[in-house]
């Protein structure tokens, strides 16, 4: 039984820290003169704000301003060049129209020409064709 004594673990006791207590800050009243200098520099830097946002303001109005002039111009650049690339259209047009048109009266002479071609040499196989018929009907005829 002594040795089951033994055998029981010892608890280590934990010895807790006590808090120490915190000194109260006591808070100390500015003087006046200091109120009025952080109040007047306070009014300093909101001061130079508005400034620098009322630059920033017309910069950007000037910025503005710039961009749209440049965008009329660029505009009125491109109204130039629609001009001229629709001038150049219209007188290829009219270049392809009048091509059109000697390419029809080429075409009705050729027609015209291979018809009146087509009516000789159809003439011709006629009075070929009668010569033959007459040759064999005089062969015929000396034959008989």
């Amino acid at each position: 039984m002594v040795e089951e004594e033994n055998e029981v673990i010892k608890k280590k006791t934990v010895i807790r820290k006590k808090p120490v207590a915190k000194k109260k800050t006591i808070r100390k009243k500015t003087s006046p003169s200091k109120r009025a200098a952080a109040a007047n520099s306070r009014q300093a830097l909101s001061d130079r704000l508005k400034q620098d946002l009322d630059a920033s303001k017309e910069a950007l109005k000037h910025v503005k301003d710039a961009a749209g002039e440049e965008l009329k111009l660029a505009k009125k650049a491109a109204q130039d060049e629609i001009a001229v690339l629709k001038s150049q259209l219209n007188a290829a047009l009219k270049r392809e129209k009048k091509l059109v048109k000697i390419s029809e009266k080429k075409i009705h002479k050729i027609l015209a020409t291979g018809e009146k071609w087509e009516k000789k040499q159809l003439l011709n196989i006629k009075k070929a064709t009668e010569k033959a018929i007459r040759n064999i009907k005089k062969n015929k005829s000396k034959k008989s």
